[in-house]
């Protein structure tokens, strides 16, 4: 049996390598192909060209890249068609995989297509359910509300449950001082936008509390650019790339900064209080604004169903915005507690305590792709 799949973000290749590592406990002797970063090519996956080329965000900040992104498409979908693989499992990034497995899925009608990672129509742009729908026979959803979305655009959809239930958590340890988490994304285009506010907040920050420490997990795409943009930073972090490290950060912050995206719930599963803030190009955010279905981009505030994560989002994610609402979760007051009722409900209804979503993941492939297991 063999699987092509695609990834294009970190979040997709954490996700990836997850599945992969689940399904070889079903299928013997199964082969991967496709594109993926270094936990899916630990996982057994030649990458057919670096996963970071993809790791791009915003309709603005596409522009400059589509030709280059267009080429990459045009080879992935070739490189799929040539491989005649039993599957074409795309994860996430849905504006490079789904133009991916529509070419290849033109070609080729009866190879099964599965995505993982429901696009978030209920955020904005619904019609692109009914879009996907010609192309994509099969998805695997996060959240526990999107199957219905889905079926109802013509699709077969599960819910998976999300990943971070089942990720390992450090234990926590005491702290002699405040322990700040900075967490300004992980693309190049995110963090060179977000690196000199988080900068500047920490100097509000360090006013108040002399003796805080910063920690910034990162990623191997973007390491060199945190590196080089932390440098002026009135307190040096502790730049983390080594996964143990990581975890261990996440158990013992105190708060965190973090930009928009899935990271929220890694923060919700450690309990870490946090403000979301998020800078883009005006474009992108006007045109965003203008299509949204929901009033927050914070994961734990849709499934929570509450607005207790603060957002701070393009002209308000300012030092002057971010401050005073780190300041007020260091207090451990009212605010803090809501978060962390929202949190523990969160994980609650994204799968915590039942089987682990990859293994879920792996069943449902299996499924969609009629296959005893």
């Amino acid at each position: 049996m063999k699987l092509t799949l695609i990834a294009g973000e970190p979040s997709g290749d954490r996700l990836g390598a997850a599945l992969m590592q689940a399904l070889k406990t079903l299928v013997p002797n199964l082969q991967f192909h496709g594109i993926g970063g270094p936990l899916m090519q630990a996982e057994g996956l030649a990458s057919l060209f670096p996963m970071e080329e993809l790791s791009v965000m915003g309709i603005a900040e596409i522009l400059p890249k589509y030709r280059a992104l267009k080429r990459r498409i045009a080879q992935s979908a070739a490189a799929t068609l040539a491989e005649n693989a039993d599957a074409l499992i795309t994860i996430d990034s849905p504006d490079f995989c789904l133009r991916v497995a529509k070419i290849v899925k033109a070609a080729r009608p009866a190879m099964k297509t599965i995505h993982y990672v429901a696009p978030s129509v209920w955020a904005w742009r619904p019609g692109r359910a009914a879009k996907m729908a010609a192309y994509i026979d099969h998805v695997l959803a996060l959240l526990p509300f999107e199957p219905p979305l889905m079926q109802a655009a013509g699709m077969t959809c599960d819910f998976v449950g999300h990943p971070v239930v089942s990720e390992p958590l450090a234990l926590k340890t005491p702290q002699t001082s405040p322990l700040i988490l900075a967490l300004p994304g992980s693309r190049r285009g995110e963090v060179s936008l977000l690196a000199p506010i988080i900068g500047q907040t920490l100097a509000l920050l360090k006013a108040h509390h002399p003796t805080a420490r910063v920690a910034l997990p990162t990623v191997r795409g973007v390491a060199p650019l945190v590196r080089d943009l932390t440098r002026d930073w009135p307190i040096q972090p502790d730049i983390i790339e080594d996964a143990t490290h990581k975890r261990a950060a996440f158990a013992n912050a105190t708060v965190a900064i973090a930009a928009s995206g899935t990271v929220s719930l890694e923060l919700a599963a450690n309990a870490c209080p946090m403000v979301i803030a998020y800078k883009m190009n005006p474009i992108t955010l006007w045109l965003m604004r203008r299509a949204a279905l929901v009033d927050t981009v914070t994961l734990v505030n849709l499934v929570s169903e509450t607005r207790t994560i603060p957002e701070f989002l393009g002209p308000d994610c300012t030092a002057q915005n971010l401050a005073p609402a780190l300041l007020s979760l260091m207090q451990n007051g009212p605010a803090t507690a809501a978060q962390h009722a929202a949190m523990h409900l969160t994980m609650q209804r994204l799968g915590q305590g039942g089987e682990p979503p990859n293994l879920r993941a792996a069943h449902s492939v299996l499924k969609a792709l009629n296959r005893a297991f």
